[in-house]
């Protein structure tokens, strides 16, 4: 259940990636204790660069990013994953030479005393890695590699989870596995920022959700409250509605 206490918060953030250039241009979102909370909009509305200039890789031009109250502004992403922050980007999110094992091993490196304890977390909430912890990541279906990433993510006992795009490119039913994972993160205390293409589907998970547009939040509510909401349908479903037809039947907001 959320809480009222702000875990990681922007304000008025700026950034890009080339001098001149913003992705964001004044973006205002926050993550509330125990919520997860994700990030829709059309393509190139800044969802991923918003993950991206939160976790460090992305210059800040100005505003602010807080994590529990601490200003964390331009850290580099060692530094943040000390904090509390945990990333999993869209691509290349395993070292698939290594086994499960070894890449759980890799999540906790700067604190590897913890490791047992934090591997019986994961493995608690996903019971089928610990099967096959010696399989190697390489051999793993996509949606196995992203239960891998978002555990070696976990490792480090994060305070809030970024996560980019994780239904990107799986099937119908891998995505569907994606989503119910993420929810059960969330359900174990983990707060947790999502950014997805997928939008109907994401929403129904999510306690509140942000549209962004050109790199500004330009609506912000409940899932619930944000599909069924006449204005985000009319100027963020119509044209983008075809996009993703291929995977579902039902509307989605946004990619």
């Amino acid at each position: 259940m959320a809480s009222d206490e702000i875990i990681l918060e922007t304000k008025d953030l700026v950034a890009g990636y080339i001098p001149g250039v913003d992705i964001l241009n004044g973006c205002n979102v926050y993550v509330g204790k125990g919520e997860l909370v994700g990030i829709i909009g059309p393509n190139g509305a800044g969802k991923s660069t918003l993950l991206k200039a939160i976790f460090g890789q992305v210059n800040i031009r100005s505003g602010s990013v807080t994590l529990g109250g601490e200003e964390i502004t331009g850290l580099q992403a060692d530094k943040l994953v000390s904090k509390g922050v945990g990333m999993v980007p869209q691509n290349n999110n395993v070292f698939p030479s290594l086994t499960i094992e070894e890449n759980l091993e890799m999540g906790v490196y700067q604190r590897p005393k913890r490791y047992r304890e934090r591997i019986d977390f994961v493995t608690n909430l996903f019971p089928e890695l610990g099967k096959r912890l010696k399989q190697r990541a390489g051999s793993l279906s996509g949606g196995e590699r992203q239960m891998v990433a978002m555990s070696r993510a976990l490792m480090m006992d994060p305070s809030v989870l970024l996560l980019d795009e994780p239904s990107a490119g799986l099937s119908p039913v891998r995505q569907d596995e994606t989503f119910i994972n993420v929810a059960q993160i969330n359900r174990a205390g983990v707060s947790v920022m999502i950014v997805e293409q997928n939008a109907r589907r994401a929403l129904q998970i999510c306690d509140r959700g942000y549209v962004l547009d050109q790199g500004r939040d330009a609506y912000t509510g409940s899932g619930r409250t944000l599909m069924s909401d006449p204005k985000v349908i009319e100027l963020y479903l119509g044209t983008l509605a075809t996009d993703h037809s291929t995977t579902s039947s039902a509307p989605v907001v946004g990619g």
